[in-house]
């Protein structure tokens, strides 16, 4: 689990090149999925968009190669591999993808999903939805 600490801190760079995990707002993320009897708690809620088909196959910024097909999502600060539910409230649907890229770089969006993703939620452009993991 990554322990982000005090809220309102600033980004701080470690050695490595990416973020500190001190540097974000106060919550807990699990580096996996939700086991049983874990309880699920709101990471972020706003606007998640979808991208594709032009990044089908180019590299992501964990280095992977990106599959529009698997469940995955880009986070502007979420650790790689950080495993999030995305749950649409409007539908009541939801999907547990993959942080293995950065973004989204459009203001007020909070997560990029990849094609497959979107369309296990059912979203077509754009959708409000909400970000939670289990402690």
């Amino acid at each position: 689990m990554v322990e982000v600490t005090p809220a309102g801190a600033a980004p701080a760079w470690s050695e490595a090149g990416a973020f500190a995990a001190a540097a974000w707002p106060a919550f807990a993320v699990a580096a996996q999925e939700p086991g049983p009897g874990k309880p699920e708690r709101p990471l972020q809620a706003g606007v998640a968009s979808w991208y594709g088909p032009g990044f089908h196959g180019r590299r992501t910024a964990s280095g992977e190669v990106f599959n529009q097909n698997a469940l995955t999502a880009a986070h502007r600060y979420l650790p790689f591999g950080t495993k999030v539910k995305v749950v649409d409230p409007k539908t009541g649907r939801s999907v547990i993808v993959r942080i293995n890229d950065r973004g989204p770089f459009a203001h007020g969006r909070v997560i990029d999903l990849s094609k497959a993703s979107a369309q296990a939620l059912g979203i077509g452009g754009l959708a409000r939805v909400q970000l939670v993991s289990s402690e």
